[in-house]
This record gives C-alpha cells, structure tokens and sequence, in this order.
C-alpha cells in the first residue's frame, strides 16, 4: 500500500477513524487486522469496534488473559452476529497474542456501539441490576422494567404505541439509573479501594449504557409517523456512539491514540446524508458531534470499494470516484482525499448497505482508503 498509513497520522492524533462503506464486504476487516500491528508499533494502544460496548467488555477481559474459549468469546462479545465472522476471530486471537507477549504495551479492546440492533433495543433491566449489585443497593428493578420481552420486540421501536419508553415505570427507572450514577462518582474512592478500577469502570459502563436504551426507548415512543421515524432514532444512536467514544479516549488518553473501525455514515466529519428511495434522512453522526466539541485530535480515512463479488457490486465507470481510484492501484491504496478530483458518484448498480464516495464524503475526509477488488469469501 503506498503512501503508508504512518503518512496520514499527525504525532497530535488521539483518535484514527478507518471507515467503510459497507459492512458486507470482508476485505476491510482483513486491512484492519493488517494495519493494527502497525499502528500498535506506532503507539496506539486501544482499538474500537461497532459493537455494543457492554457485550465488548468481555473481549477485553479475554484479550488481557481472562479465561473461557475463543469462540465463545467472540460469539458472546460481537453484536450485529458479527462474532461469525473470522477476520474477526483472528482480531481477538491476535490481541490476546501481543498481550502476552507485550504486557507493558498491551492492546484494549472497546465496543462504542450502543446495545441496539435495527428493529430491536434490549430492557434496561439487566445493566441497572449490575450496577445496582455493585453498588450493594436493594432497588427492584425486575419490578418497574417488566417483561424483558415488552421491551424487546420489534413492534416497541416501529409503533410508538407499544413501546414502554415513556411510561411511569420506565421514567423511574431512568432516575433510579441517574441516582446509581451519581453515588457511583461519589463514592469512588472507596468503591475503588474495596474492588477494583476496572469494576468501578464496569459499573459505570452499565449504567450509561442503562440509560442510553431508556433515552433510545423514550424515542421509540414519541408519537412519528412512520416516515419521521428513523432519524431521531439514527440520531440517538450516533449521540450514544459519540459519548462512548469519548469515554474510551478518557479511559486511554495517557497510554496512546485509539483507533475506531465502522461505517463511513458514522465516521466522517459533518453531518450524514443517507438518501433512500421514500426520502434523504440527515443527521449529526459520531464523528460530527466529537469533531464539534474540539476535544480530540481526529483523523479520518474514509473506505472506498471498486467492485465486490460478495456484493455482486460490478466495476465502477470510469469517471467515477472509484473508477478514478482503480487507475491507482490494482490492489488497494491511501491516496489523500484532495487528491481526488474532476470525477462525479458512481452510477452502477448499488447493493443495499453500500454507500459509494460522494463530494461531501471527500470534503470530510483526510484520505481514502480504496479497495479496488473485494475478497472472494
């Protein structure tokens, strides 16, 4: 790959964005595993996935040395059904290799994602039942959240009406969450000192997510119709994104940058344009909110594919960003974003879930990472 990736990172960067502009496509998760190492080399010290924080936290225990196997690690700790995947696998079984072989320079790992998938948000029960055991309180959660199911179905995110977003209980529950986070910064000195950091931590990574799925819950019932729907929803969940990612850098600030993989729409600066055949949604994702707030030093490098089996995606026109990109290489490389110019979108075919360079993309990202053609498996 020329220039190397080293070309694009300032000696100031706290967080490196590797998008993609699809999840289907496995050869970005084979660049990532690829350039890990290399950046690892360079000083970074954690790694971000798409995947729900909570869940991720035991990946990072198993990286550091904890027990149980690799398959139902990743199983366990990937949302999305992502833990099938073996790029995957060969992530968790690398870091947890370094590690030992590194202790001093270890590598963590972190989901930013919130606990949601498309059509589906979990109760809040269980997160608020971790804190509330670690903090030795007796509130009955079980109580107030009911039924896991009421919760989880499909209809209480797609019918405001049949979500328990904004009932009493579920307003009671998020005070409870809000007090249980309150005495937890309170008492942190000798919670800490009776336990340990990394529970502390844990608790409170619970909690916030405890309290995410009621803010996205709360959403899921606000009486839309269906058209206004997804975009407050999207919005929430970039809104969680973005907290998340700012409370890894907290965690990580004193032992390296971090380096954050997902979807282009969630990591490019500025808002995102999604334009579907009923309408175009627009909101302020991850990186836009982290980007506004000026706190962290942040480079991007948006993922660009040429042509994909896996995705039946045929070759770009000529004239197109990526068939402009596909001169450069006949494999994959960086080419920084300005570079790439008198082109127009592709005009092809697109599959689901694959979302192609645009102008705006380009304006928002400091290099483009294209792959001109996609794994076969």
């Amino acid at each position: 790959m020329t220039p190397d990736i080293q070309d694009f990172i300032p000696a100031s960067c706290d967080l490196l964005g590797l998008g993609e502009p699809t999840h289907q496509e496995p050869a970005f998760a084979r660049i990532r595993n690829e350039l890990l190492p290399q950046l690892v080399e360079r000083g970074f010290r954690s790694i971000a996935l798409e995947i729900d924080r909570v869940a991720a936290l035991g990946v990072n225990d198993y990286v550091q040395g904890g027990s149980g196997t690799l398959e139902d690690v990743v199983r366990e700790g990937f949302s999305h059904e992502w833990g099938e995947r073996e790029p995957n696998r060969q992530l968790v079984a690398w870091i947890r290799d370094h590690n030992r072989a590194h202790p001093r320079d270890a590598v963590t790992f972190h989901g930013f994602d919130a606990p949601t998938e498309n059509y589906s948000a979990p109760s809040p029960r269980t997160y608020l039942e971790h804190a509330r055991d670690y903090l030795k309180l007796d509130h009955d959660i079980a109580a107030l959240a009911g039924d896991d199911h009421r919760w989880s179905r499909q209809e209480a995110v797609l019918d405001p009406a049949m979500s328990p977003g904004a009932t009493p209980e579920a307003k009671r529950l998020r005070d409870l969450g809000e007090d249980m986070l309150f005495t937890l910064y309170r008492r942190a000195a000798d919670l800490i000192a009776t336990t340990s950091r990394a529970e502390w931590f844990s608790a409170e990574t619970h909690l916030t997510a405890a309290l995410g799925l009621l803010r996205y819950h709360a959403q899921c019932a606000e009486p839309l119709p269906p058209h206004e729907r997804l975009t407050p929803l999207i919005a929430t969940r970039d809104t969680l994104m973005a907290q998340n990612l700012l409370a890894i850098r907290r965690l990580e600030a004193r032992r390296g940058p971090t380096l954050v993989c997902s979807h282009n729409l969630h990591l490019q600066r500025g808002t995102t344009t999604m334009p579907l055949p009923d309408q175009t949604y627009t909101w302020s994702n991850a990186a836009s909110i982290i980007d506004a707030l000026d706190v962290l030093d942040y480079t991007f490098i948006a993922g660009s594919l040429g042509r994909s089996k896996v995705l039946d995606l045929g070759t770009p026109d000529p004239g197109s960003y990526e068939g402009v990109l596909d001169t450069r290489t006949d494999t994959r490389s960086l080419t920084p974003a300005a570079e790439i110019t008198g082109a127009h979108p592709r005009t092809d075919p697109i599959p689901h879930g694959h979302f192609p360079l645009t102008a705006d993309l380009l304006d928002r990202a400091d290099a483009i990472l294209h792959v001109r053609e996609g794994a076969t498996n």
